[in-house]
């Protein structure tokens, strides 16, 4: 298969776009540097909050920002373009449109993997955007999958994980994930999904079990795949 140059529109968060690009090294097979995925990477911290805009349309618009990355990245040599944001795939059709290169789709990857590993009944942890936007329901629903969201409480929580904690250089309060996963799976969930780049930060520092589908680890497999490349 043609080796192609993977384009990485970062920023959206920062640590989650540096996580990406260690998982994609990490998880490659190679032997020595010129075996590994070929990539380019923004890190435009300066790209509007994808949530705000979902839920306040009067608040700056984070898509012309992320074209504009896609385009330069097309410019300088990428052919296939990963976004580590979920709630940005709210806009994905608008987003690849812009590019005109392929963009990898994180949110129905994910799904398909849960549903390739057996999960019936899932959680979905994601930013309020991201459930808003109902990007995760509509991808599980579409291969067979139930998906299950956090009562009003519980995503106040997550979201706290997500911005009072990652977002902002913090370590997670292990006290608030417990309460999270424990009213998760009074819910019945068989599986629970990490549907927001943050919660991948959360995955790596708690070192979480098989139980969670790490939606950046299936965008790193993904990407390493599609541009020719073999996984570990």
């Amino acid at each position: 298969m043609e080796k192609k140059v993977l384009g990485i529109i970062g920023g959206v968060g920062p640590l989650a776009t540096m996580l990406l690009g260690e998982m994609i090294v990490r998880r490659t097979v190679a032997s020595v540097d010129q075996e590994h995925v070929q990539m380019v990477i923004t890190n435009n911290t300066s790209i509007p909050d994808r949530t705000t805009y979902i839920l306040d349309r009067s608040k700056k618009n984070p898509v012309p920002v992320m074209i504009a990355d896609g385009q330069k990245l097309k410019s300088i040599g990428a052919e296939v373009i990963a976004v580590p944001c979920n709630t940005a795939h709210s806009f994905y059709e608008e987003i690849q449109k812009g590019i005109g290169l392929p963009v990898i789709h994180m949110i129905q990857e994910t799904a398909k993997k849960a549903k390739l590993e057996g999960a019936k009944k899932v959680g979905i942890l994601a930013t309020t955007g991201t459930l808003t936007a109902s990007v995760y329901q509509l991808a599980c629903r579409d291969v067979g999958i139930q998906p299950i969201v956090p009562n009003e409480e519980t995503q106040k929580l997550v979201m706290s994980v997500i911005y009072d904690d990652v977002k902002a250089g913090k370590s997670v309060d292990f006290s608030k994930w417990q309460q999270i996963i424990a009213t998760m799976t009074a819910l019945g969930c068989d599986r629970i999904i990490l549907g927001c780049t943050e919660l991948s930060i959360v995955n790596k520092e708690l070192k979480l079990d098989e139980f969670y589908i790490d939606s950046l680890m299936v965008l790193a497999d993904c990407a390493i795949e599609l541009c020719g490349y073999e996984t570990i």
